[in-house]
């Protein structure tokens, strides 16, 4: 009988679960499909945002958006378009019910758990196709399947399900490879926008304190030539640091601490024009702006659905 057996929904990021459906069934196969549903959940940030994993008699598939991936498990002759038509209907209904910043902040597994009752309901309507088909409209998914189909993932490149996997080294032929220089960040977090910010200020005040330094030399020849250049490589180092935590670029861990590098360079340069608590700012600040690069990560394309 082709049915959905369970469905969860995880954050890209971290493979954190958010809710899941609870499936009562003990067989070792599915006992097995759950070790490879945890092996998936650390892998999501580097898949596409469709996917499928054949195991035996069951598929795994899943979509991923907005730093969201919805994964099922149905048995392997669930028929494709209703299965991604169900994990549609589970990211319209999330993305419309919580707000991604509490998505993105959630620090506890399953804190979501209450949208298990609509996974349940939906898997209920879905697992009976006779009342589903008058209620929902399948061509345009099917077209969007048919333009752009699944990723397969085989089960080499998934590794064995006893907790040693293989690196993922996915060439994702059909599946539309993303290139980094198009590739999106997840959602910006609150302290991502306060780190933007504070970067923000610092570069504005290396650039008040660079001009005054000007000022200065032009007047009275009382400041030295090398601490306006130390003002304004600091000042550029900071909008570099904002321009890291909006946009993907190749390197972008690298380049973050190499610039946070300058920064310090910059500031030890200057501890005679600035007291302790200055630097203890503006290094702090530098190394905060970083460690908010560090954590946010590239994020699959977002599928064209209409949410």
């Amino acid at each position: 009988m082709s049915m959905i057996l369970s469905a969860s929904v995880i954050r890209v990021r971290d493979g954190l679960p958010l809710s899941a459906s609870t499936d009562y069934e003990q067989s070792t196969g599915m006992q097995e499909c759950r070790k490879y549903f945890k092996m998936l959940s650390r892998k999501l940030a580097q898949l596409p945002d469709r996917c499928t994993l054949k195991t035996g008699h069951y598929n795994i598939n899943f979509i991923s958006s907005l730093g969201v991936s919805y994964m099922m498990l149905c048995t392997d002759n669930y028929p494709n378009v209703l299965a991604f038509s169900f994990l549609d209907e589970l990211q319209k209904e999330f993305i419309t019910t919580y707000n991604m910043m509490k998505t993105n902040t959630a620090v506890r597994p399953y804190c979501f758990i209450e949208f298990d009752n609509f996974i349940q309901r939906t898997k209920q309507r879905y697992n009976n196709p006779r009342s589903l088909s008058t209620k929902i409209n399948l061509s345009d998914m099917q077209t969007e399947i048919k333009l752009r189909p699944p990723y397969q993932i085989s089960m080499c490149e998934l590794g064995s399900a006893n907790g040693v996997t293989s690196a993922f080294s996915v060439d994702y032929k059909g599946a539309g490879k993303i290139s980094s220089a198009h590739q999106r960040l997840e959602p910006a977090t609150l302290s991502g926008i306060v780190g933007f910010i504070l970067s923000l200020l610092c570069g504005a005040l290396n650039l008040i304190r660079g001009f005054h330094a000007i000022e200065s030399l032009l007047q009275s020849d009382g400041d030295d030539f090398n601490y306006i250049i130390a003002f304004f490589l600091g000042t550029a180092a900071c909008l570099y640091q904002c321009y890291l935590l909006v946009y993907y670029t190749g390197w972008r861990n690298v380049k973050s601490f190499l610039t946070f590098g300058l920064i310090c360079l910059c500031n030890m340069y200057l501890y005679e024009l600035r007291n302790l608590w200055q630097l203890f700012f503006h290094v702090t600040v530098g190394a905060f702006v970083t460690l908010q690069i560090w954590l946010r990560q590239a994020q699959g394309k977002a599928p064209d659905y209409d949410v």
